[in-house]
């Protein structure tokens, strides 16, 4: 983070806001001041993911307790009196499926962004209305991370359970509801769901009926992540010692939470993409254009801008487990020379891949283990970089931002500026999630713009390193191998 001013405890007692990141692995939860954007402390607590195969499941109930262990680690670090604290949101992980009974309480362990069982049915939506119709209504055409593919895999697989269901959620809709009793969501993080409408800003009455289920079980939609979704209630407060009737904002999805931490939108940078590194690859910009690729995600952002997305499922873990199998440092590396190496260990979201593994092509005796893992980076940062061309930008030479913990990553830093011959920014701010959650937090408790916010804050400030040649050759032989091999991909089951 960027030095703030200090301040004055005398004259200048501190009003903090919680951000909270209740991500794939873990919830982190951060204390940042109001008024400076400065990062007080930051509590953690981890999730259970199961499942083999193409499943990813987590219990719902290991959020709500993560969230509020993260909180009150954070609290005892910040040292501040909670009643320091005067606003709350969460920033979750996206397009989970939680299916939950009357009472609120969930009936099953959530479906998880990157479960891919639902890729036969995501097939069946798609040739139900066709891609074009898709892209026209949500901007998005269904692939299995999508909820609304993930809820037709549950009437077909589970139909006692799906008949069972009193309402759906997503995962940061479950943790706000948990927070103020009010089923709420936001513009950003119910464009991942196929069922809402970005142009329109509602869901769309044939795509419910087309999946069968009721807008009624659904999550109202708030205006902005920043709008008040409502206030602290007394459980929730006793839960998390916080001051009860605080208010809590919509919240939003972590990608669209990363996006405010890094000022984008209509009140900060517009057209400015962002490469995201982590679990799995993102590249994203906010943006007034409306995107029309089947390689992205058409999201709306948190602040009633667009936010256009491409995902991939393989990225640092990927590469990680490459390095692991041939016995090397993740930073023992060096480009790939002739080898190329698709690592889709899991499937593959963008292309459009749910069936396909990893694949090594052009080995030869005189290739080493380190340009294998080399071409395991290459592989990575090619399938992430070929979204970022689809975004409809208007600024086309905008540096890239790169974000997550591939950031911190040598071999991944020059990777991605050696593919995409773009100057990179790299961020400061380690926590641009929750920081993000905090902006939000802070505009329901102020009535502030949150981008314009977190801008103030600086917290999407850092280092620039210059754009160096595009390498491509390499970038022609990834792409090369990655589009003949397609086809086949396409039909390899695991």
């Amino acid at each position: 983070m960027p030095s703030r001013p200090a301040r004055n405890p005398a004259t200048a007692p501190v009003s903090a806001v919680i951000g909270v990141d209740s991500s794939t692995q873990s919830t982190k939860a951060a204390v940042v001041d109001t008024a400076t954007g400065r990062l007080l402390a930051v509590g953690r607590a981890p999730h259970t993911v199961t499942g083999q195969g193409g499943a990813r499941e987590s219990d719902p109930e290991q959020w709500w307790q993560a969230l509020r262990t993260a909180v009150a680690a954070a609290l005892a670090e910040s040292g501040l009196d909670p009643a320091a604290v005067t606003g709350i949101a969460v920033a979750g992980q996206q397009h989970g499926l939680v299916t939950l009974d009357a009472e609120g309480r969930p009936l099953r362990p959530a479906l998880l962004w990157n479960d891919t069982r639902s890729a036969p049915q995501a097939a069946a939506l798609t040739a139900a209305l066709g891609r074009e119709n898709w892209l026209d209504r949500t901007g998005s055409v269904p692939v299995a991370s999508m909820t609304a593919s993930k809820w037709q895999w549950l009437r077909e697989n589970e139909p006692a359970t799906a008949a069972a269901t009193a309402a759906v959620r997503l995962p940061h809709d479950f943790l706000t509801e948990r927070l103020t009793g009010a089923a709420v969501t936001d513009p950003g993080d119910a464009s991942g769901t196929c069922w809402y409408d970005p142009a329109t800003q509602g869901y769309d009455p044939e795509l419910l009926a087309l999946t069968g289920i009721r807008a009624d079980m659904l999550s109202t939609v708030a205006a902005t992540g920043a709008t008040r979704a409502g206030h602290l209630t007394a459980d929730a407060a006793r839960a998390l010692g916080l001051p009860a009737g605080i208010p809590v904002a919509a919240g939003t999805g972590d990608n669209m939470a990363a996006a405010v931490g890094l000022g984008l939108g209509a009140e900060g940078l517009l057209d400015h993409p962002v490469v995201s590194l982590g679990t799995s690859g993102t590249v994203f910009a906010a943006t007034r254009n409306r995107p029309h690729s089947a390689l992205l995600a058409g999201f709306a952002a948190t602040d009633g801008t667009r936010l256009p997305l491409g995902c991939t499922l393989n990225c640092t873990l990927a590469v990680d487990k490459v390095a692991e199998l041939l016995g090397l440092d993740r930073e023992d590396a060096v480009p790939g020379g002739e080898a190329v190496l698709l690592p889709f260990l899991d499937g593959e979201r963008t292309p459009d891949l749910p069936a396909a593994s990893g694949l090594l092509h052009g080995l030869r005796h005189d290739t080493t283990r380190q340009q294998i893992l080399g071409a395991a980076y290459e592989g990575a940062v090619v399938a992430v970089l070929r979204a970022l061309e689809e975004l409809p930008l208007d600024a086309p030479d905008a540096p890239l931002r790169l974000i997550g913990g591939g950031a911190k990553g040598t071999m991944w830093v020059e990777t991605v500026r050696r593919l995409s011959g773009r100057a990179v920014i790299l961020p400061d701010s380690g926590e641009l999630v929750a920081l993000g959650a905090a902006a939000l937090a802070a505009g329901a408790a102020t009535g502030r713009d949150p981008v314009a916010l977190a801008t103030e804050w600086g917290t999407g400030e850092g280092r620039k390193l210059p754009a160096v040649p595009r390498d491509t050759a390499t970038w022609d032989r990834v792409t090369s191998v990655l589009d003949r091999a397609a086809p086949a991909l396409l039909t390899t089951h695991p």
